[in-house]
């Protein structure tokens, strides 16, 4: 057995682990990174990456067709084989040469194979040749190994070889009739790019469709499906399914219907990959989530068991991971080095902006872009506040942007403190406004302040001024 000692140990080299890794280094520590699969992870391959690329096509020809002059110029639907080969280059043609290039370049070791912690601060790898490799780490170990699809248990299912988000993805071809199971963001998403690339989409939402935004967004995004010849189907639940001879995949569902389609995805939600990983070895149960404190530290963990990422079920989102990755690497170089986490230099990557100030878009048409708190959840959690709303449509910058432009943004406000807490909006483009409610939700700007912070115009962004003005002084 070869053996390796190293300051810090990450298992998992999406862009979770690749940013602890990176930031350990800058610290002046030594990392090495163990990955079983691609480095880069879940979002480059099958995930964040690939699937707007397969939205971005469609979203680009929508917006041609809404402006008289490219309206014109528009001659056809989109050609489904020069959209996946496009998505085929965004994912880099499954191949990681370029992101172990990276690691190589800024002085991370790379363990290739299946690490599972076997001891206190020791990993062992093992590779596809059955070789065992140990790594021990002088400081700490993080896991940073994301989550995987949840799988249904209906009956029939699994004998249909359903799709997860990895084969939506990754699809080689367009099927002609797509079944999704689930309303969440994935399934949302992939409905909107079959859709665009010519499948006959049915979306059967048990639990409605986007059920964490305000309701207003995902009632518009439903709305938007539909037209666009998605069969949505809310509050219906799949109860069997099987795939005949044929190929094709029949779904009986709670309504009594039958759905025959050609492919069926499975979006419900995810788990930890964490069932394979040694959790046993150090008094934690293998599969489950990963409870850590504001410096990513494992609860009842030895100290130096560290979690980032999806596998902490903070916030399941890629950029909210590398921002924990970020505070998680910092954190061990202080400690590792005699700093106090809590002040100084590294205090401030402390990660706190995991559950009142999360970002998130969901692409699709039209796009809903929230941060902070909807409504409903700032007053579950016991805040006195005003809603304003406000119709995007009438902001010169849409007007410009496309004809019959349709949207409307929301900002929740903490009456007691004059701030904001929670920002949505949906409509074409939206994403690219996000930010800026971002910073004035973390940064607790007062509704004062925000007067002279003045819009552009003719943009979307006077969408603000006109917030302020609808709330008045």
């Amino acid at each position: 057995m070869t053996e390796w000692e190293y300051d810090v140990v990450v298992i998992g080299a999406g862009p979770v682990g690749e940013n602890v890794a990176d930031r350990v280094v800058q610290g002046g520590l030594t990392a090495a990174i163990v990955e079983r699969e691609l480095v880069g992870g879940e979002c480059s391959y099958w995930a964040c990456m690939p699937t707007k690329a397969l939205l971005r096509s469609g979203s680009v020809l929508r917006a041609a067709r809404q402006v008289p002059g490219a309206r014109e110029a528009v001659t056809g639907d989109l050609d489904a084989a020069a959209v996946l080969a496009r998505r085929d280059s965004v994912a880099a043609h499954w191949r990681d040469d370029g992101q172990v290039s990276w690691l190589e370049s800024v002085g991370i070791a790379l363990h290739r194979g299946h690490g599972r912690i076997s001891s206190a601060k020791v990993v062992e790898v093992t590779g596809v040749d059955g070789a065992t490799t140990r790594l021990t780490a002088r400081h700490a170990v993080v896991v940073a190994t994301g989550s995987s699809s949840r799988m249904s248990d209906l009956p029939g299912l699994a004998a249909a070889a359903p799709w997860s988000s990895r084969e939506a993805a990754s699809a080689r071809s367009i099927p002609r009739r797509l079944a999704i199971i689930g309303g969440g963001v994935v399934a949302t998403e992939m409905a909107t790019a079959y859709a665009a690339l010519g499948s006959s989409v049915t979306v059967l939402a048990r639990s409605g469709v986007l059920p964490s935004v305000e309701r207003f967004a995902a009632e518009r995004v439903v709305e938007s499906l539909r037209q666009a010849g998605v069969t949505v189907q809310l509050d219906a639940e799949a109860v069997a399914a099987h795939r005949d001879d044929s190929g094709t995949v029949h779904i009986e569902t709670s309504r009594g219907e039958r759905i025959e389609a050609d492919e069926v995805l499975v979006a419900i939600g995810r788990t930890p990959n964490t069932g394979d990983i040694g959790l046993d070895t150090v008094g934690l149960t293998p599969g489950d989530w990963l409870t850590v404190d504001d410096t990513m530290r494992v609860v009842d963990g030895g100290g130096w068991l560290y979690a980032a990422g999806d596998v902490n079920r903070r916030a399941l989102l890629t950029h909210q991971g590398k921002y924990q990755a970020r505070a998680v690497g910092d954190v061990i170089v202080a400690r590792a080095t005699g700093e106090k986490v809590e002040g100084g230099r590294w205090g401030r990557h402390v990660a706190t902006a995991d559950e009142g100030a999360v970002p998130q878009v969901v692409f699709t048409d039209p796009e809903v872009a929230a941060v902070g708190l909807t409504a409903a959840a700032a007053e579950a959690a016991g805040l006195r506040i005003r809603v304003v709303d406000y119709d995007l449509g009438r902001v010169a910058g849409a007007t410009l942007h496309a004809d019959g432009y349709q949207g409307r943004a929301r900002m929740v406000v903490d009456e007691d403190r004059k701030v904001i807490v929670g920002v949505t909006l949906v409509g074409p483009d939206v994403a690219e406004l996000i930010h800026a409610a971002t910073v004035a939700v973390v940064g607790e700007v007062p509704l004062d302040r925000l007067w002279h912070a003045v819009p552009a115009y003719p943009t979307v962004s006077e969408v603000w001024l006109r917030l302020l003005e609808a709330y008045g002084r």
